[in-house]
């Protein structure tokens, strides 16, 4: 039998797995490789890519800073996680807040130990990107829409660590970005409508709490339509190969997003949401092959994008 001490331990375990959201790591890291196979780096062969040893250290660092970022947020967001995901907060309370703080910033200074491997820039973005992550946490997040900005802006902020490292500025890069900052925003968005009763309680000032859900509903509105001007660029002026199949269905799958939106006013309606979004864009990281799928069996020279 599993003694009780080994027990405490395998739960501290899946506790700190939980906090750090162990299972988006992996999908982060995938779509970050993918955007410097398919969009970053189109002249290059995918396994010198693959070999990259700056890369790696680039990826690795990344995600050990989000994880941190992950932690950090659960620290201050406690009092209100209690309310908005009590089932997931019992889990994470098997570490302690002190665990917390320590692993935070362990893994922040293996993440800037990591870049100067890199160069002094990586060392400069990964700091003030570990700055912008605590700022947001403690400060900007209780903002209404500029906590919803910087946080999408976050989400997004990898990719141009590795923008950066390539130097490869082509126009279509940023119609990608548009339309993967307007998900996220209003992703972050929904997240406000199903978190409203936590928001509401610990002084976080959101734009349903300060506008009422219609005014928000409205706005979520507006920027799901802004979506499909980035859509249209790609699939009009860009050659972004098959990925055109993934941007006509997210148009579609917005449309009944839409629509659902305006029916909704619970906290498992909006979980739903949450959930379409959150598919639309883990989908769109393996998407991404459908740029150029010869990649994967010819080695071919890569041509595009996503």
């Amino acid at each position: 039998m599993i003694s009780r001490k080994h027990k405490l331990i395998f739960l501290k375990i899946v506790s700190l797995f939980s906090v750090v959201r162990g299972y988006n790591i992996p999908v982060i890291i995938l779509a970050q490789y993918l955007s410097a196979i398919f969009i970053l780096s189109p002249e290059k062969r995918a396994l010198n890519i693959l070999l990259d040893f700056n890369l790696f250290i680039i990826v690795l660092a990344s995600s050990i800073t989000i994880a941190s970022g992950y932690i950090i947020n659960s620290f201050y967001d406690s009092k209100k996680d209690i309310i908005n995901r009590p089932n997931k907060t019992l889990l994470d309370r098997f570490v302690s807040q002190k665990t917390k703080l320590s692993v935070y910033f362990s893994l922040n200074f293996i993440a800037v130990l990591l870049s100067f491997f890199v160069s002094w820039r990586a060392v400069l973005f990964f700091s003030v990107y570990i700055f912008l992550i605590w700022f947001y946490s403690h400060k900007i997040k209780k903002l209404a829409l500029i906590g919803n900005l910087m946080a999408a802006f976050m989400a997004i902020l990898p990719f141009f660590a590795i923008l950066l490292y390539f130097k490869n500025l082509y126009a279509v890069i940023f119609a990608h970005a548009a339309f993967l900052f307007l998900l996220l925003l209003v992703r972050e968005m929904i997240k406000d409508l199903e978190n409203i009763k936590g928001d509401l309680a610990n002084g976080y000032n959101t734009i349903p709490i300060i506008y009422g859900e219609p005014i928000s509903k409205k706005i979520i509105t507006s920027l799901t339509l802004l979506t499909i001007f980035p859509i249209y660029i790609l699939i009009e002026i860009y050659d972004v190969g098959y990925l055109d199949l993934y941007l006509y269905s997210c148009l579609v799958i917005l449309i009944f997003f839409l629509l659902y939106l305006w029916k909704a006013g619970t906290k498992a309606h909006y979980l739903i949401l949450h959930n379409v979004l959150k598919f639309l864009i883990v989908s769109g990281v393996f998407s991404i092959i459908l740029i150029n799928p010869a990649v994967l069996y010819n080695g071919e020279k890569i041509l595009f994008l996503f």
